[in-house]
């Protein structure tokens, strides 16, 4: 699939002597949701604001559709919408008036159709004549949505989105997530909701102190470092794991009433069958067992203690 950014060594120390981004290698495909995921601190805001323009990098080269930019701002940030995370609105506009003036900076020409349906979108119709100041943080959130797809770009950056939002306006946006992808338009979200990731991404990025620990795609990554958990409810309470079972990644849970077994799935010997067989030898009986696999959650929080 053809890539439409390209972030090659990308760099941005600031005059404090911080480095946010230590030589940044990224490429995002075209049509893709692409997560990128980390801690506070970690750079993706950063990146964010180098790839859109709005952060001066120090060194390295960013293209958006073949655009550098640098050389070619205008026609590179014209293929970008961005929803930052801080609301900056016109409050004493309308909502219509807003969506329409910011599609006219991008030199679009007047649409009240897609305007229309893109409010419709993001149920922000019936509120198209409201000012700006007479809506609730949620409706602002729209808005600033609606803003950012004014001017139908090609790719869209969603820098934490739902970050206190309601429940509804979080799944409005992921259903307008997966319409815009299936348009072919590119969306590169930061979250802290994991779990929205795990659902919507194609594709994960990890970043940690201003360096990139992995992309993958999400499917792969989840089978190459996803772990599964054995849970065994013991017939009576352990004190203590039986010597028998020393060395192994087992620990007593619930008070002694649950045993939990960590390992890889894809392994030649998940060592599942040994550990039933020491627990049989070693008196210790079951009455009921459960397998889960790690989360995406799980993964991120490992990398992350990894890099530390």
């Amino acid at each position: 699939m053809p890539s439409i950014i390209t972030c090659a060594a990308v760099t941005k120390r600031y005059a404090n002597g911080f480095l946010a981004l230590d030589a940044v290698d990224l490429v995002i495909d075209k049509g893709e949701i692409f997560a990128l995921l980390g801690p506070n601190g970690a750079g993706k805001t950063t990146l964010i604001g180098v790839i859109c323009g709005t952060v001066t990098m120090t060194s390295g080269s960013v293209r958006v559709d073949g655009f550098d930019v640098l050389r070619d701002y205008r026609a590179a940030r014209s293929r970008i919408g961005l929803v930052p995370q801080e609301l900056a609105l016109d409050i004493f506009s309308t909502v219509r008036a807003t969506v329409s003036h910011s599609r006219r900076l991008f030199g679009r020409p007047p649409d009240p159709a897609y305007v229309e349906r893109l409010l419709r979108d993001l149920s922000l119709w019936e509120k198209r004549d409201a000012r700006i100041v007479e809506l609730s943080g949620g409706m602002k959130r729209r808005v600033m949505i609606a803003k950012a797809l004014s001017h139908e770009p090609d790719v869209l950056f969603l820098d934490e989105p739902t970050a206190g939002v309601d429940v509804n306006l979080r799944r409005d946006m992921w259903a307008l997530v997966r319409r815009l992808r299936d348009d072919g338009v590119t969306v590169i979200l930061t979250t802290h909701y994991i779990e929205e990731a795990e659902e919507m991404a194609d594709r994960v990025g990890v970043i940690d102190k201003g360096r990139i620990l992995l992309v993958e795609d999400k499917a792969a990554l989840m089978r190459k470092l996803g772990k599964r958990r054995l849970t065994l409810v013991l017939h009576r309470p352990l004190p203590a794991l039986p010597a028998a079972l020393a060395g192994w990644p087992i620990a007593l849970e619930d008070q002694g009433k649950r045993l939990t077994y960590v390992f890889n799935a894809s392994a030649d010997d998940t060592g599942v069958p040994t550990l039933l067989r020491r627990l049989a030898e070693a008196g210790v009986d079951f009455m009921d067992l459960e397998t889960t696999a790690s989360s995406l959650e799980d993964i991120f929080v490992d990398l992350v203690g990894r890099a530390a």
